[in-house]
């Protein structure tokens, strides 16, 4: 019997072990909180003596739920000093997320944390030079963003010596001399920014040369070499004889010379060619700012009147080969970039790039991917024209295929394209213009009819809607890791009868790396956060998101990059349910529906399930979906 009992209690002591652990990390966590002066919120959550991955502490990470593995408190005007030596008591920490805070003074020993994966500290004021083998003894680190600080003096040599490193962001700084040679061992190094230092002298070859690297390095008024197409003057010599001199400055001369008798023969070939040249102009140019216009360019043979009983065959003959012009399809040959608006979509009938450029526009916004227009066509249609940035690498037969893709489409909460346009420096992506506007608009932006409409009934049919529509594209898109990949209020349209569709789905395959994790929401998710990974569950997250946005009417804060505001709704959530205080989460203006309590608060349990910090708790998009629909008035 003794011996039974003293198993019982072995058993009863191992089952403690790890939230005995998890108590013990909250010390060192509270000691740095101590250290630092909070000047924009709070970290009331951080308490000693509980357990920091129950959920409730604000921007704490854990592995498996057990031990802490990520520090992500950003916004939050943190000043004061780092230390480090409390954070060495955190056996298991990986990334450190500081960013967009008050920081300042010389950058902390961060190489003290061996385990470290991703340090990033951009938009401080972390100021002095580093050390040069200061990330020596940090040979895990996979992510390092000091950008917009004001740190100086050399790059550290040892940290282009990192064989993980992948991505390296240090522009807006003041880092002075040459780039040191990134080591051959590194081979996954994907994204590079030095740009607006004072660097100088040639970029070295083991940068230059390497393929499927994103690189910045404007903004180095010394700095030459690939990729800037700045060549790299040779050294003067310091002897020669005062006839050589002579010699060079009358050489010097006759290049001048040439060159400005150059200048003026092209002035005057190009005034005269410009009589000739096809037009120029500006989408919407009575309408646009300089800075936000579509400069397009509108071939001669394109400039007569179309017969409106070939448009449609025309169109949709271009939707295969582009517009034929020129004689060289829709790119107008390699060397253009050029060509009409392809159709994919003709249920709202079908147009060409002069309809478009006829039409009146207006700016509607600029969003995470580009720049969004509104254009009415002489036939009354009004249709929104999306410029894209950051695709500029992309081979216009890969555009063509997604597009082509997209086209074909169907599904009523999925807002399909009706044309595009392809140029080397842009693409243009025309779609239905929803009189409604967005999501974001209608919960945060009007406080008029359109907010007033948003009853409990609606919400019901928007989330709903949502789920549907990003069903279907997690069947359309199942070999993506991101089906949607940037799902948000802002991307949610409304028709007239508060009927959603989700647009700009599926654009990962098209944009490069470090841009789309830039400018798609999926990346925000915890699991690339602390893991640099993404997965369906990903959309997963970001719908949960939609789900407690709407049943709230808070503005996330997981929208915002360097932006204020907002509501930590993730943290928030989590916090109201594990205390069973849901009811406190919802909307007040549609609180009062006291029959659907119930149900409103089933649906803040989906949206929260959706939140999980690690994707393996969450279900599935179908299993999502199924749960959502089960939810009545």
């Amino acid at each position: 019997m003794t011996a039974v009992l003293f198993l019982c209690f072995l058993l009863i002591c191992f089952s403690f072990t790890p939230s005995l652990q998890n108590v013990s990390e909250s010390e060192p966590l509270v000691r740095f909180k101590s250290s630092v002066n909070i000047t924009k919120g709070d970290l009331n959550s951080w308490r000693t003596g509980t357990d920091p991955c129950n959920g409730k502490w604000f921007g704490i990470y854990c592995q498996k739920g057990q031990t802490v593995s990520g520090i992500h408190v950003t916004r939050l005007g943190l000043s004061g000093t780092i230390n480090i030596e409390d954070l060495k008591d955190l056996p298991n920490l990986r990334t450190i997320r500081l960013d967009n805070n008050l920081l300042s003074g010389p950058l902390p020993p961060f190489f003290k944390l061996p385990g470290l994966k991703s340090l990033l500290l951009s938009n401080n004021s972390f100021s002095g030079e580093i050390a040069d083998d200061f990330f020596k003894e940090t040979p895990q680190l996979k992510r390092v963003f000091l950008d917009n600080n004001r740190l100086s003096g050399k790059i550290p040599a040892s940290l282009m010596q990192l064989a993980g490193l992948e991505e390296l962001h240090m522009q807006g700084n003041q880092f002075t001399g040459e780039i040191p040679p990134l080591t051959d061992g590194n081979k996954v190094l994907k994204s590079l920014d030095l740009s607006n230092n004072d660097l100088e002298g040639e970029i070295p070859i083991t940068i230059s040369d390497r393929k499927n690297l994103e690189m910045k390095f404007e903004g180095n008024q010394r700095l030459c070499g690939s990729p800037l197409n700045i060549e790299c003057d040779e050294k003067p010599s310091s002897t020669g004889s005062g006839n050589e001199k002579n010699n060079t400055g009358k050489a010097i001369f006759m290049v001048i010379l040439f060159l400005l008798i150059f200048l003026f023969v092209v002035a005057i070939i190009t005034r005269w060619k410009k009589k000739r040249q096809p037009e120029f102009r500006m989408l919407g140019k009575d309408h646009l700012s300089d800075q936000e216009s579509v400069e397009v360019r509108v071939p001669d043979s394109i400039k007569k009147p179309i017969d409106s009983s070939k448009k449609r065959s025309n169109a949709e003959g271009s939707s295969k080969k582009g517009s034929s012009h020129n004689g060289k399809g829709a790119g107008g040959g390699p060397g253009s970039g050029m060509g009409d608006i392809i159709m994919v979509n003709s249920e709202k009938g079908s147009f060409g790039l002069p309809d478009l450029m006829k039409a009146a526009a207006e700016v509607l916004g600029n969003g995470s991917l580009g720049s969004a227009y509104k254009a009415v066509m002489a036939n009354g249609l009004s249709v929104v024209v999306k410029r894209i940035r950051d695709m500029n690498k992309l081979a216009r037969e890969a555009f063509d295929t997604e597009m082509q893709r997209f086209g074909k489409l169907r599904h009523p909460n999925v807002l399909t394209p009706l044309a595009y346009h392809y140029r080397r420096e842009e693409k243009l992506v025309v779609s239905e213009y929803m009189p409604k506007s967005s999501l974001l608009y209608v919960l945060h932006g009007d406080r008029g009819v359109y907010h007033s409409e948003l009853t409990w009934a609606t919400r019901l049919k928007i989330i709903q809607g949502v789920a549907r529509g990003m069903d279907f594209l997690h069947e359309e898109f199942a070999s993506y890791d991101l089906p949607h990949g940037n799902l948000k209020s802002s991307n949610v349209l409304l028709s007239e009868t508060y009927e959603p569709l989700i647009s700009d789905y599926a654009f990962l395959p098209l944009l490069q790396p470090n841009n789309a994790s830039q400018a798609l929401f999926a990346f925000k998710s915890p699991e690339f956060v602390q893991n640099q990974q993404v997965s369906p569950k990903s959309d997963v997250y970001c719908l949960g998101i939609i789900v407690l946005e709407v049943m709230t009417g808070k503005f996330p804060s997981q929208y915002l990059n360097t932006g204020k505001g907002g509501t930590d709704i993730v943290e928030w959530v989590q916090s109201s349910i594990a205390q069973h205080k849901e009811e406190e989460l919802i909307d007040p203006e549609i609180a009062s529906n006291t029959d659907s309590i119930k149900q409103m608060v089933e649906l803040l349990r989906i949206g929260a399930a959706c939140i999980a910090s690690n994707p393996n708790e969450r279900q599935n998009m179908k299993e999502i979906v199924r749960r959502i629909e089960r939810v009545t008035l």
